[in-house]
């Protein structure tokens, strides 16, 4: 999976636009180039996604119906016994144990954070959830690798 913020859009802010790329073995799925326009903000949905997936992994929830920030593209999560289904519009993108989903969604979310979230203002709120969200996120992700 890959999140980025959109170009162009002037002086860096929470509320940037961004597209989130899924690839799984079984096809890929994106926000970007629809008609109507899917794109979303990307720091407050990539923040949704981590606190939704960790309830997720964490075992309370079994399914997630994540639909970004100001958009309409969404993402399925299915937890079961043989791990997790990642789909969209009925269409499965991929099958991961929970490590691996967790440890896919670290990466990509840290990438964002290293490359774009760091341009925003320290005081900017969206940064602030953000990076309570991850720091959150990353222990978790700690803990499914090892366990």
């Amino acid at each position: 999976m890959k999140f980025s913020v959109r170009p162009g859009q002037g002086d860096p802010s929470g509320f940037d636009l961004g597209d989130m790329v899924w690839t799984g073995d079984f096809g890929d799925v994106s926000s970007v180039g629809h008609i109507p326009d899917q794109g979303m903000m990307i720091y407050p949905s990539v923040t949704l996604l981590l606190d939704g997936l960790a309830a997720l992994l964490n075992g309370r929830d079994r399914t997630l119906n994540f639909i970004g920030a100001d958009t309409s593209f969404g993402i399925v999560f299915r937890r079961s016994n043989k791990g997790v289904s990642v789909s969209s519009r009925n269409k499965l993108i991929a099958r991961a144990n929970q490590g691996e989903l967790a440890q896919a969604l670290l990466l990509a979310a840290e990438d964002l954070a290293a490359s774009s979230l760091v341009q925003l203002p320290e005081t900017d709120a969206a940064r602030t959830d953000y990076l309570a969200a991850l720091n959150d996120f990353r222990a978790l992700a700690k803990r499914s690798a090892t366990g």
